[in-house]
């Protein structure tokens, strides 16, 4: 049962955005997929309240304290958000149960500065998890994206992709669905993007 946590000490990066997004790909292909929110202000915990019922389940974790290494039986994927400023005792848990680490990163200095440290510590004491980051609302074929791809390698991570920045997500989120739940015709783009991360998560 893999545990996917997506963090980052920065907040605004889309860390919710990705996380609910990973979360749906799982469920659309068949797996019983459990979506925890580690931040206080529940962000993807009130997307699953949005969410269809005609669309693939996608179960709330009920993280509370203690119980983070607990996930509901029957569950083949996990799936954490985290908060803005996650540290201390339940950065320790969480990381202790992760298997993939999945930092989501936009290319400007202020961003990379902001979650230097983070990355640093990550390495530091990662355990048996693998650690890859995401460059969100980028361009790949951009100067920017060339210089976080730069960035991130030189601390000896992968970069798995980038998302560029599009309205799909919003409005696909404001509707409790992912681009996993769309019309293909509509994201297209955004599925193509999403290959050298599932390629990741899946390995």
């Amino acid at each position: 049962m893999p545990v996917f946590v997506i963090a980052n000490p920065k907040g605004g990066v889309g860390k919710s955005t990705f996380a609910v997004n990973l979360a749906g790909y799982f469920a659309t292909r068949g797996h019983k997929v459990m979506l925890g929110d580690v931040d206080v202000q529940q962000s993807s915990r009130s997307w699953l309240a949005l969410r269809p019922p005609s669309l693939a389940p996608i179960g709330a974790w009920e993280i509370g304290a203690g119980n983070v290494a607990r996930p509901p039986k029957g569950t083949t994927h996990i799936v954490l958000d985290t908060p803005a400023g996650f540290d201390g005792v339940r950065f320790d848990e969480v990381l202790r149960i992760a298997d993939k680490i999945i930092v989501p990163l936009q290319p400007s200095m202020f961003d990379i500065l902001a979650t230097q440290a983070f990355l640093l510590k990550l390495i530091a004491c990662k355990g048996k998890a693998q650690i890859g980051v995401l460059g969100m609302r980028v361009n790949s074929r951009t100067r920017a994206a060339d210089q976080l791809a730069h960035y991130v390698n030189n601390l000896g991570l992968p970069v798995l992709g980038f998302l560029r920045d599009t309205q799909n997500y919003v409005q696909l989120a404001s509707q409790g669905a992912t681009v996993w739940d769309a019309a293909q015709s509509r994201v297209e783009k955004d599925l193509d993007q999403w290959q050298s991360v599932r390629e990741w998560v899946e390995r």
